[in-house]
């Protein structure tokens, strides 16, 4: 393993993501592969997240977009596209997957709110479907069909990370929920960004709730539609991405119980659940 690997996996371990549990259990050649790729994903995102000088943040992008030409190119500079690169060719990785992530982050800079779902699907598509359908790559596919799947879970995990993140996104002026379904519960964008205290009215729980079952329930849904487009062929190679399903499952599960939590504070498993719900598909194949 290569300097520039070791430092990446060491950066996604101590990250204490869920997508750390599901890699555990590759083999070590794709497991550095999908560590690599999950690094630079994490790199484009920490862009919009940790700079708040948008011109600054625009320069970064412009600059990441570089270093994709030149990775391609065989001239990569940075220490994850170092890592990265030699994984391209092998699982068919192409420049058009990376620059979608990079474009995907763009909106982010370009816009805060998201008119309707329809909006707010072009965004996940580029953050998270694309990103499910060279995680898929990496996994091991073999149907062609698995793409379809790849995405759908793709934007499934992206649905629950909004859901998840509604009081830390407000925090940041941003509100992924589409206004028009705010305006369909009631609930105002003030309400959000005040995180539900201070000079909103006292029914806004009942609201907030309402809402957030809706998109809960939506997001359910598309991991049911997700599970249902991969291919029986395919079904062990992608254990990896149903490791995610369940974990990320589960976690919706435990917003549902009381959905106000996630304006104050970051819903999570503990890393020993993670683990035992990834180490059950691993074992026995259940979700």
């Amino acid at each position: 393993m290569s300097p520039e690997e070791q430092t990446v996996q060491q950066q996604v371990a101590a990250s204490g993501s869920s997508f750390y549990y599901a890699f555990l259990f590759l083999p070590a050649p794709r497991r550095a592969a999908i560590t690599a790729f999950y690094a630079f994903c994490r790199q484009i995102d920490d862009v919009v997240d940790e700079t708040t000088d948008l011109g600054v943040a625009q320069t970064k992008l412009e600059w990441w977009r570089a270093e994709v030409a030149r990775t391609f190119a065989g001239q990569a500079q940075h220490p994850v596209m170092r890592a990265l690169a030699p994984h391209l060719g092998i699982y068919g990785i192409e420049s058009r997957h990376l620059l979608a992530v990079i474009d995907g982050c763009q909106m982010d800079l370009d816009q805060s709110r998201y008119l309707d779902f329809a909006n707010l699907s072009t965004y996940c598509h580029l953050v998270a479907g694309i990103v499910g359908e060279v995680s898929a790559r990496i996994f091991g596919q073999t149907q062609e069909a698995t793409t379809a799947y790849a995405h759908t879970l793709g934007r499934a995990l992206q649905l629950t990370n909004i859901v998840r993140d509604v009081g830390e996104d407000a925090m940041r002026g941003r509100i992924y929920l589409p206004i028009n379904e705010l305006q369909q519960f009631n609930v105002k964008a003030h309400e959000l960004i005040k995180r539900g205290q201070g000079a909103v009215e006292p029914d806004f729980e009942t609201r907030f709730v309402a809402l957030m079952r809706f998109q809960i329930d939506r997001a359910q849904a598309t991991y049911d539609l997700a599970l249902s487009l991969l291919p029986a062929a395919d079904k062990r190679a992608q254990k990896p991405g149903l490791m995610m399903a369940s974990i990320y499952r589960t976690l919706l599960h435990e917003i549902a119980n009381d959905p106000v939590l996630v304006l104050t504070q970051r819903v999570s498993l503990t890393p020993l659940r993670k683990f035992w719900l990834a180490w059950k598909v691993q074992a026995l194949g259940r979700l």
